[in-house]
């Protein structure tokens, strides 16, 4: 991992977009292992900065929301925390987070489900 005082370069320059963005002297693990390659901490934080933080329909704690929801489809642990949190920083309560998790559970049961079965989609819904 590439620690704040051992960058340079574009790392730091980064480095110093997101602890400015963030508002926090703080750099997360995950930005630390892809600095290893830092065309593309470059490119992932600018596309997450803008996903993220850019304007939008979406309010920050939804955005969040679908962050988690994502991630726990997809298994990253990582990701999981790191997003959970930062909806607990936006509002999210406890009961939120088991709502959500009842909706994965039920979306991803139904996703194989009609998948298996090979559904035919209704041309109401196209």
């Amino acid at each position: 991992m590439i620690e704040y005082e051992q960058s340079h370069g574009l790392v730091r320059e980064v480095y110093d977009d997101i602890r400015a963005t963030r508002k926090t002297n703080d750099i997360n693990n995950f930005w630390k292992m892809i600095a290893n390659h830092p065309p593309t901490l470059q490119r992932t934080w600018t596309a997450l900065k803008d996903v993220m933080g850019g304007p939008g329909e979406l309010d920050p704690l939804v955005r969040e929301l679908i962050y988690v929801a994502v991630s726990v489809t997809n298994g990253c642990d990582y990701c999981i925390a790191s997003h959970r949190a930062a909806a607990v920083s936006k509002g999210m309560t406890e009961g939120m987070f088991g709502e959500l998790m009842s909706i994965v559970g039920m979306a991803n049961m139904t996703n194989r489900l009609a998948n298996g079965f090979q559904v035919p989609i209704d041309d109401k819904f196209k």
